[in-house]
């Protein structure tokens, strides 16, 4: 990756429907890795290819500083998928969408009012189901996603266990976000014994974000009925060869559902998210913890950090605040 100056003009150029934004925050995550490698047709990701030699795009928050777009006017903030570049023109601006509560920090239009908070909920509302008493374990519990699955768990009346890759994220899960317990993995040597010991009596709703021993891990502790929701696997995107997974058997005599799901299928549940977020957080149910470095240039370096857990809460970078 490489930083580019070039100029903008200030204007749509003439004959197109387009949005042109000033970017104040981009979000850093962990699934930009996968637009990172090359995928043939069979793959059926190909388009999702970052195009070599062009700006990287991903989820932020901007403000509108020109438009011809009927929905959109100079001075709207939005968030929405942008470059990340200081200036976009945004020739799809469907994708965007206007911020409802303006005064909340915009930053966490990147996390929790947005994309992340988004895939937070939809994964654990939507494809766990939780029920009060359930037992719940997350994966990389103090990431942008797991640090609200867990908040919103508790919320719906569950235990809820997390798993990190320091004792600062230890201490901050059980501290700050609630969790009931919480262990480092790096320093386990067997993880199905650590969650036997932190969920003696097994996982009703396992939110996976991680993938390989961890995954395997869990699949031996879930309860009959249990789910499994997966929704990310860090641990395995920068491996030539992916970890296989060994305890796949055991979903069957537990009758365990293990279910995949994109964000994106989601979005149109995101009005009714997006208030009822901003109450949790307007009345203390939901914190939030964000990493954030400033300027473009310290962008590439905090989105690489994200894979070896250098990040503490949600990784962001500010461009500008207004």
């Amino acid at each position: 990756m490489e930083v580019v100056a070039d100029t903008v003009g200030l204007r749509v150029p003439p004959g197109q429907t387009a949005v042109l934004v000033k970017n104040l925050y981009l979000s850093c995550d962990p699934w930009m890795r996968g637009r990172m490698s090359k995928h043939d047709e069979s793959a059926n990701m190909p388009a999702m290819d970052f195009a070599i030699g062009e700006a990287m795009v991903n989820y932020g928050v901007a403000k509108v500083v020109d438009s011809t777009h009927p929905e959109f006017t100079a001075g709207d903030l939005v968030w929405g998928m942008s470059g990340w570049e200081e200036y976009t023109l945004i020739t799809k601006p469907e994708s965007l969408t206007k911020i409802n509560h303006p005064e909340m920090p915009l930053s966490y239009y990147t996390g929790v009012l947005g994309m992340t908070g988004l895939t937070a909920y939809a994964g654990l509302i939507e494809v766990g189901r939780p029920k009060r008493g359930d037992f719940v374990f997350v994966s990389a519990a103090s990431g942008a996603v797991g640090q609200v699955v867990g908040q919103l768990a508790k919320i719906a009346g569950c235990y809820v266990v997390g798993s990190a890759g320091s004792d600062e994220k230890v201490d901050l899960l059980k501290s700050k976000f609630g969790f009931d317990d919480a262990f480092n993995y790096k320093t386990e040597k067997d993880l199905a014994a650590a969650l036997q010991r932190c969920l003696p009596d097994g996982i009703d709703i396992y939110f996976d974000n991680v993938g390989g021993a961890t995954l395997d891990a869990a699949l031996l502790c879930m309860r009959r009925g249990g789910r499994v929701v997966v929704c990310g696997m860090i641990s395995q995107y920068n491996l030539a060869e992916p970890d296989g997974v060994r305890n796949l058997m055991c979903i069957i005599p537990k009758a365990v559902r293990v279910e995949g799901f994109n964000v994106s299928g989601y979005f149109y549940v995101y009005a009714r998210f997006e208030e009822e977020m901003a109450g949790y957080i307007k009345s203390g149910k939901v914190v939030v913890v964000e990493d954030v470095v400033e300027g473009i240039e310290s962008a590439a370096a905090a989105l690489i950090g994200l894979f070896s857990g250098r990040n503490v809460g949600k990784q962001l970078v500010v461009l500008a605040t207004e």
